[in-house]
């Protein structure tokens, strides 16, 4: 069961219509428990035993750190440094049950690969293989495990822990957000769920306003970008610099409008069902320095690396050096959590890197007024917005093609490198029956409205009406489906 499918819209809607005739909370819950379990099990059922263990796991070990210390000790002192030191095992214990579950189905064989290939040990390197063909990755297990350690941190903080499993249940397998995010907290769901209300016409034109436009980003125009990344990064050896340039513009495109039309019928769902789930893109390529972008693109993951990740490693209280290390740690972090893969590691480097070099050009720009008037003024703002996104869409290259072999190739082969006196025939006018030029046009088309929307949602503050929005979803519908290519790609996130 995809989104982009009939199967979905039939199995939503009766998924409303049981959730909203009942009334009493806890059958409310039940309807979305089975209805998460009967959407996992359409695309992967044998892991949901494995799911149901790591949440009771999880629920138990919060309900534990949730104590409160035993009082009846005459010696008070001793009672809450006992108290504390048990809430701290009890946390680092949770975390590495989290992190070796992931680390067990993720990164095994691409441990042994990278081991065995540093030692020359050959059984290693066979022992990868075996698990690389055969070990298969439950879905969603990288967002599952980043929101069981927020759940086990939040409740370390001070959060109340939730003495009821079937709430926790519903929260973690909750069928919209499951496979992709965003990465949610158990307190914002649990406060929602406590103060839910049938929507309201407005909200319910609103979540459906939210799936259509991401059957447009995903159907209409992710998948067509997709079908020409596929085909050009595909044939590396015979295409030229123009086109490899081409071809990674328009993977950031595809990659863009892929995730984010995935998290829009995402949030649609959700709001149809009372729930508001928090948004995960915000015109990120629209930023002009890198720390800006971080808060634009993948909001959820970056504000769990900022609050689970960098403030626990001193954050920026340390001095520069140390702030500059942190920001290091966070993004290799951020690269490894994407994929097994070395390439995935480099592209982590590059964007711990950049905001290293933006920290360190923010703090001498601090010192200097002329230098930061110029990257406050408007070609400054240019600049910084070229650097920025060039300096983005080359480490999508590394992101896109992780095996680097082939991610180096491409880099080095951006300029000066003429095409296979083929390439352009079979790619361009045989594979997709359109030109080189057509191609970019269009991809800056896409662009330019994208920047219309910013201009009226930012620039403007201007929002489309609730019945305009009603009129248009039809006609969004019917383009995607007379539009978009014939078997949906999968969602590039998924994967991760």
């Amino acid at each position: 069961m995809t989104f982009l499918s009939l199967t979905y819209g039939l199995f939503l809607i009766l998924v409303l219509g049981i959730y909203w005739s009942v009334r009493e909370p806890w059958w409310r819950l039940w309807t979305l428990l089975i209805a998460s379990l009967v959407f996992y099990a359409s695309l992967q059922v044998v892991y949901i035993p494995l799911l149901f263990a790591s949440l009771w796991l999880n629920f138990r070990i919060g309900q534990a750190i949730g104590e409160p210390p035993d009082w009846r000790i005459e010696d008070w002192q001793f009672a809450q440094q006992d108290w504390n030191r048990r809430r701290v095992q009890l946390l680092w214990f949770g975390i590495a049950a989290n992190v070796l579950l992931l680390v067990g189905f993720k990164y095994v064989p691409f441990l042994l690969s990278s081991v065995g290939g540093g030692l020359n040990w050959a059984a290693a390197q066979q022992n990868a293989s075996w698990l690389d063909e055969n070990l298969v990755v439950p879905l969603g297990l990288s967002f599952f495990t980043f929101e069981c350690i927020a759940y086990l941190v939040d409740v370390y903080r001070g959060a109340p822990a939730t003495q009821q499993f079937l709430k926790f249940s519903a929260y973690k397998l909750f069928f919209p957000k499951l496979i992709s995010g965003p990465i949610t907290r158990f307190h914002l769901f649990a406060t929602q769920l406590k103060a839910q209300q049938f929507p309201k016409p407005d909200q319910i034109v609103e979540g459906i306003w939210l799936i259509a436009c991401g059957a447009v980003k995903k159907g209409l125009l992710s998948d067509n970008i997709g079908t020409f990344v596929d085909l050009c990064f595909g044939n590396i050896q015979r295409a030229g610099s123009g086109d490899l340039w081409l071809a990674t513009f328009a993977y950031g495109l595809q990659l863009y409008l892929d995730f984010s039309g995935y998290v829009d019928i995402v949030r649609g769902s959700a709001m149809l069902l009372g729930f508001n789930l928090p948004q995960n893109f915000d015109f990120p390529y629209f930023s002009t320095s890198i720390a800006d972008f971080w808060r634009r693109w993948h909001m959820t993951l970056g504000d769990w690396l900022r609050n689970y990740l960098y403030f626990p490693l001193g954050g920026s209280r340390q001095g520069l050096q140390r702030t500059c290390l942190n920001l290091t740690i966070v993004m290799l972090i951020a690269g490894i959590w994407h994929g097994a893969a070395w390439g995935f590691v480099v592209w982590g480097a590059i964007h711990g890197l950049a905001l290293v070099v933006h920290r360190l050009t923010q703090v001498y720009s601090d010192r200097t007024p002329s230098l930061k008037a110029f990257w406050l003024s408007i070609p400054g703002a240019v600049i910084a917005w070229l650097i920025t996104q060039l300096m983005v869409f080359i480490a999508w290259i590394f992101f896109r093609l992780p095996n680097l072999k082939d991610s180096t190739w491409v880099v080095q082969h951006l300029w000066g490198h003429a095409a296979d006196a083929q390439f352009t025939q079979k790619i361009y006018l045989e594979g997709l029956k359109m030109e080189r030029l057509q191609i970019a046009l269009l991809l800056w088309l896409i662009v330019a409205l994208m920047g219309v929307a910013y201009a009226f949602n930012r620039g403007l503050k201007l929002q489309i009406n609730w019945p305009l929005k009603l009129l248009l979803v039809p006609l969004f519908f019917f383009l995607v489906w007379m539009l978009a290519p014939q078997g949906s790609l999968p969602y590039i996130y998924f994967d991760f």
